[in-house]
């Protein structure tokens, strides 16, 4: 049996936790629970939330926007490189899980208006990035070869796709240790059965108002 989850991340007591998103999803908001963001900037917190963004629930991990390449990770006044980014530290966990180990491949993640996945989200500018991170140090080196920038998604992007890593496991890499802390790709070939992706998602209004018409989309194949 096959299923597919979606978790906010969130640091509780140094602790990093999920929250199922099931029945729920995530709100970008300034400098807290129900401040708007400014049009043209990032998101300065990320609340787990209804449909509508009203209803408060817990505070996720939070990745803003500061540069193609980076990002400023909840409260800390600068960016660090997205590459350094860690996991524990991403603003969304997908999770695949199966009763069999199983390969997974092709899988894409896509920004679109919960109408029609070949739809761009109205009214919002999106930054998406794949961590594949595992280790919480943010010196230490992620995947080899892994992306260094976030892909956007504008109005203008509908049906644009972001691909993600082919069977990840459940570190999010695919990746085994090749010394001095660095990791290496194990390949797609790789079998679990848990494979896990790692968000980060910064998003910015291209006009005042709340914007509901705002989804994320995974798809996948596994065998």
């Amino acid at each position: 049996m096959a299923d597919l989850n979606f978790y906010a991340r969130f640091t509780a007591d140094g602790d990093s936790s999920v929250d199922n998103l099931s029945g729920s999803g995530l709100g970008f908001y300034g400098g807290g629970f129900g401040l708007s963001v400014a049009v043209g900037s990032y998101q300065d917190t990320t609340f787990v939330t209804s449909s509508d963004g009203t209803t408060q629930g817990i505070q996720a991990d939070n990745t803003k926007w500061s540069h193609p390449n980076s990002g400023i990770l909840n409260s800390a006044s600068s960016g660090i490189p997205l590459t350094a980014l860690p996991n524990d530290y991403a603003t969304m966990n997908v999770r695949f899980t199966h009763t069999d180990n199983v390969r997974v491949q092709n899988a894409k993640a896509r920004v679109f208006d919960r109408v029609n996945i070949d739809n761009a989200a109205s009214g919002v500018t999106t930054k998406l990035y794949e961590v594949r991170h595992p280790v919480r140090t943010q010196s230490v080196p992620g995947v080899a070869g892994q992306s260094s920038t976030w892909t956007s998604f504008t109005f203008a992007d509908g049906g644009a796709e972001l691909s993600l890593t082919a069977s990840p496991g459940g570190s999010g890499t695919n990746a085994t240790g090749a010394g001095n802390g660095a990791l290496t790709t194990e390949g797609s070939s790789h079998q679990s059965t848990r494979h896990d992706w790692y968000l980060a998602i910064s998003a910015s209004p291209d006009s005042i108002g709340s914007k509901t018409q705002y989804g994320l989309y995974v798809s996948l194949e596994y065998l």
